[in-house]
């Protein structure tokens, strides 16, 4: 740990690299039998592609090779032409048009070293041709500030803004861990992404399956969910928290319950969410107890009576009053307004419900600011959003949108080597050992592993949100907010953007 101006303790990064033999880069190498073991590639490449042993060279890093975007590249150095370079087939074949091969690979190397690639993989933004794709934020000339220190630059976040007697509760950075459930990812998973945000000093939810004695060390740090199915919701679970969180829907299926397969539900994941090992899970939809703000104000109520210093989120999705939805929220006694756009969520949800269904974050975050700001009120309740919001940059763009912070979810698995297959809900389908309850497949990863590529990533976030503050010229994240003007979208672009 090391301490910043502020006294906040951060955690330091520590190289973590793939638990994988052949981790999965951009380029190949190939090198020829006419290879003279110069070693001249080994002298001049930046990236630790290649190592002399024995007095042979071997490439050794194909993974860190930046190909074309290398200043002196070896294939073109080399004396006898023995080197040379292609791209990698199994990079193209990862992803999807939101998380292309370029952003999957660059988020594995942040949580590998800790910082953003010098080169050869986009960072930034994805493929999918629209939302955060196709803005940008504008750096104006002159306008940023490089003599402040990153510790001169606030990213706090309060997110009890009420002024009541729940707990005063400030994160140093702006976003916490998303709710996933037992059942849908492992034990392993869920302690990764939970000591990773004790670590930072930040929150993580469960999810809605319940509470699993593992997590309980971890108490100060952990956002207890209650959904519709009430899987494993006690008074005891209640009363252990700082943060508890209603899911009234998910953006990625709105109007939809959740449904656990059978083949997900081991003796474990029926054991804490009290049902029968081996039949399917559903949570209804709606809340039936819930169909007016009066309705809304009994829950919330209901918690502050078991837990009167609890903050209390409300998490939704966005259909088109969602607006109304976050002020009523607030009358009915909520701290935080948390919004789930539609572009989140694992491969579990069904296409039809994620091409079709709700209003993007990009439209719903400003609708919901305005309206609040309109109400009087926008001081007074703290905005999250979450749903496809993969890199700081996103982070950026929809804070200056109107929110006051995020919630991560899927960028979480990412950093711990998530490809992307959307076999997320499948008992045997997660290769890598993530999205799954079954014990041979858990064995892929283990914790402090886990912890420790999560705490990078999101480090190199941080690092990343304060530079963009600093060219912003802020000192502060609260400036950001709601500034749309620091956006500008492609299709209308006439400043340079960053």
């Amino acid at each position: 740990m090391n301490l910043n101006k502020k006294g906040i303790k951060l955690p330091e990064v520590v190289h973590t690299p793939s638990r994988f033999r052949n981790p999965i880069g951009k380029y190949r190498l190939n090198r020829t039998n006419d290879c003279i073991a110069c070693g001249k590639c080994v002298e001049i490449c930046p990236c630790d592609v290649h190592i002399i042993r024995r007095g042979q060279v071997f490439v050794k890093n194909h993974y860190l090779c930046v190909g074309p975007d290398c200043p002196d590249p070896c294939y073109e150095a080399c004396p006898v032409q023995a080197l040379s370079l292609k791209r990698n087939p199994d990079f193209d074949a990862l992803g999807d048009f939101r998380w292309p091969p370029d952003l999957l690979v660059s988020t594995w190397y942040m949580a590998e070293f800790g910082k953003t690639p010098s080169a050869g993989l986009e960072y930034k933004t994805g493929n999918s041709g629209g939302g955060f794709d196709k803005l940008r934020i504008i750096i104006k000339k002159n306008s940023g500030n490089d003599k402040l220190a990153d510790d001169d630059v606030d990213i706090s976040l309060d997110l009890n803004r009420r002024g009541d007697k729940a707990h005063k509760i400030s994160i140093p950075v702006p976003f916490y861990g998303g709710g996933m459930s037992y059942g849908s990812v492992s034990v392993t998973t869920m302690l990764s992404r939970i000591k990773a945000a004790a670590a930072l000093g930040t929150f993580c939810c469960t999810g809605e399956g319940g509470y699993p004695d593992e997590l309980k060390p971890y108490d100060d740090h952990v956002i207890t969910q209650v959904a519709t199915g009430l899987f494993g919701v006690r008074e005891e679970t209640i009363q252990r928290v700082k943060i508890v969180e209603f899911k009234y829907a998910q953006g990625a299926k709105p109007g939809l319950g959740g449904h656990l397969l059978g083949s997900k539900v081991t003796p474990g994941v029926a054991r804490m969410r009290e049902a029968v090992e081996g039949y399917p899970l559903f949570s209804p939809f709606p809340f039936h107890s819930v169909y007016s703000v009066e309705d809304h104000k009994k829950h919330v109520d209901w918690i502050k009576a078991v837990n009167p210093q609890a903050l209390v989120s409300i998490k939704v999705s966005t259909p088109t009053d969602v607006d109304m939805v976050a002020v009523g929220s607030y009358y009915a006694g909520a701290h935080i307004i948390h919004l789930d756009g539609s572009y989140g969520g694992t491969g579990a949800a069904p296409d039809i419900a994620k091409k079709n269904i709700a209003m993007p974050i990009e439209y719903a975050v400003p609708k919901v600011h305005r309206f609040l700001e309109e109400e009087g009120v926008r001081d007074k309740i703290t905005v999250i959003a979450s749903g496809g919001i993969r890199t700081p940059h996103d982070m950026a763009k929809i804070i200056a949108l109107g929110a006051d912070g995020i919630c991560t979810g899927t960028a979480d698995l990412v950093a711990l080597e998530c490809i992307r297959c959307h076999n997320c809900e499948s008992g045997r389908g997660c290769a890598r050992g993530i999205a799954t309850t079954d014990l041979e497949l858990m064995q892929l990863m283990n914790i402090e592993w886990g912890t420790q590529r999560v705490i990078n990533l999101f480090l190199t976030w941080r690092k990343e949100l304060i530079n963009i503050l600093k060219k912003l010229g802020m000192k502060s994240l609260t400036e950001l907010v709601g500034r749309k003007d620091c956006l500008v979208h492609l299709d209308y672009m006439k400043n340079k953007a960053a």
